[in-house]
């Protein structure tokens, strides 16, 4: 079990696009499961591989963790790509472990299908809906340089931004 730094913002790394990944090694699953030590450590419920500083399309998630603090479901995203997004839409607070203490309400597709290589490297194609439609397009911006404050309003993202400065200068 290895804890990784999470970069915060503003740091450039995050608005990098990340590389796909050719294979899925013993080592991209060490890094997998490390990022997954490092989410649950957080404690978060996804995480990019930006966001450790390693430019490499991988994501971690575990979107039932908050309710059922017992019960543990990782997934591992390798090279996520979606493929589908539907017409309806919902909103959703999110927050980020990159941007410690920033919530804001964020629209995105209600469902989405992504295709990805699995912790095995198997190709795999997944429907997406509720919370973890919200997290993997997230997830997938992280992988893309965009960050879930670019979903918000100019006068939203300057508020949050601000009071996020104010709260890491305080630390």
């Amino acid at each position: 079990m290895t804890i990784l730094p999470i970069i915060k913002h503003p740091d450039d790394v995050l608005r990098k696009i990340c590389q796909p990944v050719e294979t899925v090694t013993d080592e991209v699953r060490k890094l997998m499961d490390d990022m997954l030590d490092t989410m649950y450590n957080a404690p978060g419920i996804g995480l990019a591989a930006c966001q450790i500083g390693d430019l490499r399309r991988i994501v971690v998630l575990d979107c039932v963790r908050e309710a059922e603090e017992d019960e543990k479901r990782p997934m591992f995203f390798v090279n996520p790509e979606i493929i589908w997004e539907s017409q309806d839409v919902g909103e959703y607070e999110e927050g980020c472990l990159s941007i410690p203490g920033v919530y804001e309400n964020v629209i995105r597709p209600s469902e989405c299908k992504i295709t990805f290589l699995n912790y095995n490297g198997d190709a795999q194609e997944l429907l997406c809906t509720g919370l973890l439609a919200t997290c993997i397009q997230h997830e997938i911006d992280h992988l893309n340089g965009v960050l879930f404050i670019d979903h918000i309003s100019r006068l939203k993202r300057s508020r949050a931004l601000k009071k996020y400065k104010k709260a890491q200068s305080e630390d």
